[in-house]
């Protein structure tokens, strides 16, 4: 029997963004790099992978640790971070990995490779890429940052490997000397060893720099990705604006790229004319990719919580081509790979919120830990570790104004709802199923130092419909669940 598919769609204990998604074997898996909860940087753990069926995309497996970075040679440190990684089989029947390797300082400029028989791993190191004389990839005096590489060999069987960096800001802490390109993305072709580069770097006309182009406002960043959908290829990459992910489309793997949009934004900015004041959720990067399954079409991403950009998770929603093979923008949801709306009648966690603001709006979340945060704005966080046993997550601290959305669910006259929440507020949650409506419940709260149960009737619902909570009242609220019934 199918379960359900939520937004994020692993369970609220795992942390895996910059997801590449890959059909291998009858199977979806994503591949990405590993955020702590509540760590102080980016991509702190050790690669694990994460599978599912093609025809049960809510039934996800945990397919364990596929990566250490201790074997990583040589060993740098505890200290060492795996960044966002790419898998694709090659030419033998093995699955490569290919990773970008960092530590406290200096970071390493190569891109290395692992290798397994199996999609779900654990993966071999196998060696660093290299140009014909022996001499790494990322090494030379002066070469460019080789960052989030993507692999993709083409049906004629030639390998390219895809990487750049184009930063529009330089930050010590977090870039070390990273050399960007105002060129943008860059391809290289590898021989069939999959480490050995045969000709590049060149560039595929995303550029970083924008203004005056097709790109303008949406130039290369970082997060390369490449697929192949019909006859075209598609690049995927982030933005600068950092919240959004944008594709472009040549008839070529290595030149003649197209801007063609923005697929998703963490805050639905850009969807239908909303502006970057008016994001309904907390931004910060975004890194993922597109994949095709049965055909339909999906992108993956991943959103922010506990107030900062180091514990990221990963969503999907559902993508719709048009016949010139042409994406449009998608808006965020809590179902997207559900092929639908939810159910509405049953139990759904907080954590689900597709969408969260506080009365004064949204912010883009920086490098920094504003303590100062926790006393204005509402966020995802969790109980206890990172892992199964402690890992419940809830959104914490919502104070008067402060609002969250669901969507969409498939209402036939639920008549009951139920809040669980806990905290000093006393007032009450209004909901709607939209902003121009009047509330179809108002659920009074009072004081509860723990997970307490609060509820009301409903006024009829039927369809589908979205769901948008507010609260009003002094103090603040925890909010861990909502039953319909």
């Amino acid at each position: 029997m199918k379960v359900q598919a939520f937004n994020p769609y692993l369970p609220s204990y795992e942390y895996v963004p910059d997801g590449e998604p890959h059909v291998f074997e009858g199977r979806l898996y994503v591949y990405g790099s590993h955020d702590r909860f509540n760590g102080l940087g980016f991509c702190l753990n050790d690669y694990v992978a994460w599978s599912c069926p093609i025809d049960d995309l809510g039934e996800w497996r945990y397919e364990g640790v596929i990566f250490k970075k201790k074997d990583v040679p040589p060993y740098f440190s505890d200290n060492t971070i795996l960044w966002a990684p790419d898998v694709t089989r090659g030419k033998d029947g093995r699955y490569y990995l290919y990773f970008f390797v960092g530590k406290a300082r200096p970071n390493d400029n190569r891109i290395r490779v692992a290798v397994s028989s199996s999609p779900a791993g654990p993966f071999t190191y196998y060696g660093a890429c290299h140009y014909q004389d022996g001499v790494d990839l990322g090494t030379r005096k002066g070469e460019l940052k080789s960052f989030d590489p993507a692999i993709f060999i083409d049906d004629d069987g030639k390998i390219y490997l895809y990487s750049g960096f184009g930063a529009p800001f330089y930050n010590p802490f977090i870039h070390h000397g990273w050399k960007s390109s105002k060129k943008g993305a860059m391809v290289y072709e590898l021989a069939d060893d999959m480490l050995t580069v045969k000709q590049g770097p060149s560039y595929i006309g995303v550029p970083a720099e924008s203004q005056g182009t097709p790109y303008e406002g949406h130039g290369f960043f970082e997060a390369s990705s490449l697929r192949k959908l019909s006859h075209h290829y598609y690049f995927i990459y982030s933005s600068i604006q950092g919240h959004e992910l944008c594709y472009a489309k040549s008839d070529y793997p290595d030149h003649g790229f197209a801007y063609g949009g923005t697929l998703v934004s963490i805050g639905d900015i850009g969807y239908q004319g909303r502006l970057a004041k008016q994001a309904d959720n907390y931004t910060g990067n975004t890194h993922g990719s597109i994949v095709e399954i049965g055909g339909h079409y999906y992108v993956f991403y991943h959103r922010q919580t506990n107030l900062n950009q180091f514990s990221r998770q990963g969503c999907a929603e559902e993508i719709f081509c048009d016949k010139e093979g042409n994406f449009a923008q998608v808006e965020t949801t809590s179902c997207g790979l559900n092929g639908g709306p939810l159910q509405g009648l049953g139990r759904y966690e907080a954590r689900i919120a597709c969408n969260l603001s506080s009365k004064n709006g949204t912010k883009f979340y920086s490098f920094l830990r504003l303590k100062s945060l926790k006393k204005k704005q509402p966020y995802f966080t969790q109980e206890g570790a990172d892992r199964e046993e402690n890992g419940n997550q809830y959104m914490a601290n919502l104070t008067s104004g402060a609002w969250c959305g669901f969507k969409y669910f498939l209402m036939d006259k639920p008549s009951h709802i139920t809040l669980s929440v806990r905290g000093n507020g006393t007032g009450r949650v209004l909901l709607r199923t939209s902003w121009e409506g009047n509330p179809v419940a108002m659920i009074t709260v009072t004081p509860a130092p723990t997970w307490s149960d609060f509820s009301a009737d409903l006024a009829p619902m039927e369809g589908k419909v979205a769901l948008f909570f507010t609260y009003e009242g002094t103090g603040h609220i925890d909010f861990a669940s909502f039953t319909l019934s």
